[in-house]
């Protein structure tokens, strides 16, 4: 009897592990990306793949990291400044193993970890926003939110109950929709459906009408609307490409580009004055700012919007341009007019990835993609820090056809 009992737990065990590690969506994917959309070409399928799979195991083995509450993980900061984790990088290492899932027999297991961390570190203002910094200890610095962060939070849970449904120990999609909720709330703009800074930006701030260019994500904000029904998402989407094409035709009409933060968006638009912020780049195309090629591309490559690609298309003819084809001399950061930033001309992934996403909209950039792609992957990720690194890792992710939409 004993025997067969013995036997009996077994079997329900292997049916529990065997349904915990079922993937609906496992690395590779091979997405089939909009009409038109390219990928590296010059190597195989196979070997963007493995090369994509090889960096994940390095940088999770640099960043996901145990927090001292057991069952918890951060992605680590590994920044001077004395921070554990931030919610930006939480957003990032969800996205990544919810997308790495089935090359990743723990991805699951990690990925709850990470849900578990940032479920720990709420703001005051807004019970399922993550607060925006945690100190070496593991305790919040503030109350305040970091909106981008919090975006892609909810969007690894969407991609989470996709890849491994919500009957489990979390209901991935009720705490995507919880959180989807106080974003809408406290991180967008009500009347100019622009994008906040965090959840204390009051209507009454001097920079309610202000905004962070790299916090617009189009194509999660698509997914959100399906998610939770809410057409906001499509007024906030709207709105961001319009003032976007503002800032082209008007402060960067060769080059493309867009400022860190933008200010007074409801009745003069224009790039923020030196050191509204962070630096006296804040008008300028920063380490903000980078991101947003990457952020605008993956709209055209997951949905077709006509948009995305009219914004990125003149990023594309002007990097080309200034670095005469050679990705060598892409700065880390640019004025609007085009040209380096001073004292910016080193090697910056969080500046490269996003040009090389950028240059999948169209055909015409096919050996501009090769080149970016070779260049990219060749540093070392011992090399950068974690905001470079998880760039890299998840534009990698997209640039070998293995982004796919919830």
């Amino acid at each position: 009897m004993l025997k067969k009992r013995v036997l009996i737990g077994l079997a329900l065990l292997n049916t529990f592990v065997s349904h915990a590690q079922t993937v609906s969506k496992p690395f590779p994917q091979h997405v089939k990306y909009f009409a038109g959309a390219i990928l590296p070409n010059h190597v195989s399928r196979q070997k963007l793949d493995n090369t994509v799979l090889s960096f994940y195991r390095q940088w999770q083995s640099r960043y996901v990291k145990p927090a001292q509450t057991k069952g918890q993980s951060y992605i680590w900061f590994e920044r001077p400044g004395g921070n554990q984790c931030v919610s930006e990088g939480q957003g990032y290492g969800m996205i990544i193993t919810a997308l790495m899932a089935g090359a990743d027999a723990s991805a699951q297991t990690t990925f709850n970890a990470l849900f578990r961390y940032y479920q720990a570190h709420p703001t005051k203002a807004g019970q399922h926003l993550m607060s925006w910094a945690q100190d070496n200890r593991g305790k919040n610095r503030d109350h305040s939110s970091a909106t981008d962060g919090d975006m892609d939070i909810a969007y690894s849970l969407l991609l989470a109950d996709k890849q491994w449904g919500s009957n489990g120990a979390i209901n991935y999609h009720k705490e995507a929709k919880a959180l989807l909720v106080d974003i809408m709330k406290y991180e967008i703009n009500q009347k100019s459906f622009t994008i906040l800074l965090s959840n204390e930006t009051e209507p009454d701030s001097k920079d309610y009408y202000d905004t962070r260019t790299s916090d617009f994500m189009p194509s999660h904000f698509k997914a959100f609307k399906i998610a939770t029904g809410d057409v906001s998402w499509d007024k906030v989407t709207a709105s961001t490409y319009r003032l976007f094409a503002t800032m082209q035709q008007k402060y960067s009409p060769d080059a493309g580009l867009v400022p860190d933060f933008i200010q007074q968006v409801n009745h003069n638009p224009h790039p923020a004055k030196a050191m509204y912020l962070e630096s006296k780049y804040d008008g300028c195309y920063n380490y903000n700012a980078c991101r947003v090629p990457w952020r605008v591309a993956v709209d055209y490559l997951l949905y077709g919007d006509a948009r995305a690609k009219a914004f990125v298309a003149p990023i594309n003819t002007w990097i080309k341009s200034t670095t005469s084809g050679n990705p060598d001399n892409i700065s880390a950061g640019y004025t609007l007019a085009g040209n380096d930033l001073p004292t910016r001309h080193f090697e910056a992934l969080s500046f490269i990835a996003p040009f090389a996403v950028a240059a999948t909209i169209d055909t015409k950039n096919q050996q501009w993609l090769n080149h970016v792609w070779d260049y990219l992957v060749g540093f070392k990720l011992r090399d950068y820090d974690y905001y470079d690194n998880s760039i890299k890792m998840l534009d990698m992710i997209i640039l070998s056809g293995n982004y796919w939409r919830v």
